[in-house]
């Protein structure tokens, strides 16, 4: 098995936007595409179109990527329809993306019962969907719903809805554990059977958590001979989960010696893009999540520290580097130095590892990190504060005051309206500026004001545009003077997508920080040096 090439499916655009409390914009599913092409994915699921605005937006918009293929997600022809007259596969194939995932029935009982068709309609349909969709697209994939439950209740049957499909010519027969109640032994068993009708690199796995096996069963399948695996960055899902690919990369490459598209350079990246994730979701990531969690290589004082220092080996299983992770020794707080060296050198800053004032941009990461700053998902505000202690970043403006007013009154329609306004004063290469503006709410008029004050200077700010804008309560139990963080991503005419972080405990002053860098990073990006 080792050194077998295992290929990654990714559904967090479908999957995880089932998940309770989780509801992707199309900004969301550009950046979370464009972070698993950079980690390595092979295919990812971009959403189902003609499901829901959103996902026919992004298939409208699909962004380029330089490794993933882009996969849209739909079902079986209908009953009565032919293949090539069927809605549904038609928005499929017109969708853009050049692979296509087929779910289909294998299960008797919801052939039966949720179709209402023969079970011979439903090969039938499988056969034809497959066929079809193969001779439009690249490829074909047939996700094999509720496949485990089906094989227990009517084994025969569920591999003739599999050998259909392959038949049809699918380049994957996935099988699924679509309610998460199949535990590893028999996953093991059923798919090293399922093996001896269709070849192991044509199988693929999609597990879901509700047993919390779903990392575990897809593993088995792998053993049993699976090479494709569908999954979820940070296990997002339905219900209790899918499989977490998150933890599937690194064990798959670290422990069990199979190839990935990953590379051991966006291995390196792991951290990052699931911290990325959760900031992206506005969610606090899990500390202890296995290899990517900030106490997943952390160690506590006494004689468990002393062995760390002298042998990583007896207590770490896995050197964090690898995943992008650091260790961290928690009474002595040495954690980051090697992890604020990798994150230098992505940026384009390339400083030895003796650099005087290294260990003063390190204390000062953990004390804003401490205060609630988070720079996995807002790298311009990394990057400026990196160049601020190590080299110079020129002050483009400085801020003297602003006011930010917000009204809510009923017009003299009687209608309900709201009136933001912003009043700044800023000083700009010895010229002081005052300028007022409206917004659509007191963040947007603060940012209207400084950009009148600030364009006929820097021209470049009038093409930035505030594209995504998120406030995390960090500390809720002092509920209205909580501590807020602020994120905000930008971007300009030329495509480039930036993000910026700010806190405080006044949610205008975190948003003016935000903005701040934001305008901040456009100006030296743009070569400004004063």
């Amino acid at each position: 098995m080792a050194g077998e090439r295992i290929y990654l499916y990714d559904t967090t655009l479908r999957d995880g936007a089932q998940t309770q409390g989780v509801d992707f914009g199309v900004p969301d599913k550009l950046a979370i595409a464009r972070e698993l092409d950079l980690l390595g994915i092979d295919y990812v699921e971009g959403g189902w179109p003609g499901a829901n605005p959103t996902d026919d937006a992004f298939f409208a918009k699909l962004p380029k990527l330089a490794h993933a293929r882009m996969s849209a997600f739909g079902m079986t022809r209908r009953n009565g329809r032919s293949a090539g007259n069927d809605p549904g596969l038609a928005t499929l194939i017109g969708s853009s993306a050049r692979i296509g995932c087929l779910v289909g029935k294998t299960w008797d009982f919801h052939v039966k019962v949720a179709l209402n068709v023969s079970l011979d309609e439903n090969l039938a349909m499988i056969s034809e969907s497959v066929a079809y969709v193969a001779s439009k697209l690249d490829e074909a994939i047939f996700d094999a719903e509720h496949f485990f439950d089906g094989y227990k209740a009517n084994p025969e049957y569920a591999r003739h809805a599999l050998t259909a499909a392959y038949a049809a010519g699918a380049r994957w027969i996935v099988l699924c554990d679509t309610n998460g109640g199949t535990l590893p032994n028999e996953v093991e068993g059923i798919v090293g059977e399922i093996a001896k009708y269709i070849p192991g690199d044509r199988l693929g796995i999609h597990t879901h958590n509700d047993t919390e096996n779903a990392v575990a069963n897809s593993l088995a399948a792998v053993r049993a001979g699976a090479r494709h695996i569908q999954g979820t960055l940070n296990g997002l899902g339905e219900r209790c989960g899918n499989a977490n690919l998150v933890s599937l990369i690194p064990t798959l490459m670290l422990k069990m010696g199979f190839s990935t598209g990953v590379s051991d350079a966006g291995l390196a990246r792991l951290t990052h893009v699931s911290r990325f994730l959760d900031e992206r979701l506005n969610r606090a990531p899990d500390r202890h999540a296995p290899y990517v969690g900030e106490s997943a290589f952390a160690h506590k004082g006494g004689l468990h520290v002393s062995a760390v220092e002298k042998d990583p080996r007896s207590y770490e299983h896995i050197d964090p580097a690898l995943v992008g992770n650091a260790r961290k020794i928690v009474v002595s707080d040495q954690a980051g130095r090697s992890n604020i060296l990798a994150r230098l050198r992505e940026i384009g800053i390339d400083v030895p590892t003796d650099h005087p004032k290294l260990n003063a941009l390190l204390d000062e990461v953990k004390s804003r990190e401490f205060d609630g700053y988070a720079y996995d998902g807002a790298e311009a505000s990394f990057e400026l504060l990196a160049r601020r202690i190590l080299e110079s970043v020129p002050e483009y403006f400085k801020l003297q005051n602003f006011r930010v007013s917000d009204e809510r009154r009923y017009n003299a329609l009687g209608k309900l309206v709201h009136v933001a306004e912003a009043i700044v004063r800023v000083t700009v290469n010895g010229t002081e500026f005052l300028k007022v503006a409206e917004g659509n709410g007191p963040v947007d008029a603060l940012d209207a004001a400084l950009r009148q004050a600030l364009t006929a200077t820097y021209p470049e700010i009038a093409h930035i545009r505030l594209t995504d804008y998120k406030v995390r309560i960090l500390t809720p139990q002092d509920a209205t003077k909580a501590m807020t963080r602020v994120m905000i991503e930008s971007s300009d005419d030329s495509g480039a997508t930036w993000s910026t972080v700010g806190v405080s405990t006044d949610v205008i002053d975190a948003s003016y920080n935000a903005l701040h860098d934001s305008l901040t990073y456009k100006l030296w990006r743009a070569g400004r040096r004063s």
